[in-house]
């Protein structure tokens, strides 16, 4: 039990760390898209994900090369780490619904969706989803290179080149994400989902543990010798798919904040009712989430071993591509029948 309780609070450690250190570190001030539900004012925020995320692991590194701590230690207590950020997900997740008053439907239901809007702390200064994303993707970030650094110490005379391929392409889309982290608050988490055990254990658990599954199964074996080609088309399809997805979600960032300037130098079109608007160029003119496809193309790329991360993507996004299919056609009524009309993809252009 002494064994697996440094690993099991580890998770806990981290987060909390992560916490402190948004709170305390420097960061920009910016206004998002959503609006407080009781006041109607665009929500402000202080966005330092990506110097949070660079002191985070500059500390990982330092405890590494000072042999404070093993440089795979968070591979040598995997899963006792996963029970642990387990644990800490469902706990919160009970804790923000539970205090939070009902909303009259099924319980089990609001335990999963949640019943908070957009729960902010210590008077705005930490925003409850975009923290949980940040801790997410830095603990996820710490498992590709501990899981990795497992594999240089047991495979050093010849590591797989596939594997410092999948960390280098996964250490992208981290920090893809907190580059642009001030886009996240225009999508579909921040303005549509509330906060409960989807958001809080997927981001605390599911998202550090299960997104790094591909190292899960492999970190541990020798190089397969797998061919030169495998790496190039896989990292093409990573980037056909960013691509897709950056280039989607920054063209709607750019039209909600300026339907008339122009993106990637393409004018926007959009089909208005006369007070709403929607955008059906560009990206938007493929398919009606084209930026669902995107994602599910960079899981297919970052694909180390089994396929459960892509597959997972595709679960996730097509459920959700119907939900937010309704909530829009609520929203925009007559104008969204006609954008279904002038693009009648859902995902995938010419086929879904």
């Amino acid at each position: 039990m002494s064994d697996l309780l440094p690993g099991f609070l580890a998770p806990w450690a981290v987060f909390a760390g992560v916490f402190g250190l948004h709170l305390l570190l420097p960061a920009r001030r910016v206004t998002g898209y959503v609006r407080d539900e009781h006041s109607g004012e665009l929500l402000r925020y202080r966005l330092n994900g990506l110097l949070v995320f660079f002191v985070t692991l500059g500390v990982w590194f330092a405890a590494g090369r000072s042999g404070v701590m093993p440089w795979d230690w968070l591979w040598q207590h995997r899963w006792s780490g996963a029970a642990g950020a387990l644990t800490l997900g469902l706990l919160l997740s009970a804790a923000v619904v539970l205090t939070a008053p009902g909303r009259g439907g099924d319980l089990l239901r609001d335990l999963y969706l949640g019943r908070r809007v957009n729960p902010r702390m210590f008077n705005g200064r930490a925003d409850a989803k975009m923290f949980l994303y940040l801790a997410g993707a830095t603990l996820l970030q710490l498992n590709l290179l501990s899981f990795a650094a497992h594999h240089f110490l047991v495979h050093g005379g010849d590591p797989s080149p596939g594997i410092v391929l999948h960390v280098a392409l996964f250490s992208w889309f981290v920090c893809d994400y907190l580059v642009f982290e001030r886009v996240h608050l225009y999508t579909y988490d921040l303005f549509a989902e509330r906060l409960g055990f989807k958001l809080v254990w997927g981001c605390l658990s599911w998202y550090p543990y299960f997104y790094a599954v591909g190292l899960w199964s492999v970190a541990d074996l020798p190089n397969p010798q797998a061919p030169v080609w495998l790496g190039v088309v896989a990292t093409l399809i990573f980037f056909a798919g960013w691509t897709l997805s950056r280039g989607a979600n920054l063209q709607k960032f750019s039209f909600k904040r300026d339907p008339e300037r122009a993106f990637l130098g393409l004018v926007p079109r959009a089909l208005s009712d006369g007070e709403r608007r929607v955008l059906c160029s560009g990206f938007w003119g493929l398919s009606r989430h084209v930026n669902y496809l995107g994602e599910i193309l960079m899981a297919s790329g970052l694909a180390l071993g089994p396929w459960l991360y892509p597959l997972y993507y595709v679960a996730l996004l097509f459920p959700r591509e119907r939900d937010d299919d309704r909530r829009c056609a609520a929203k925009y009524g007559p104008l969204w029948e006609r954008y279904r009309e002038k693009v009648p993809w859902r995902i995938v252009p010419g086929v879904y």
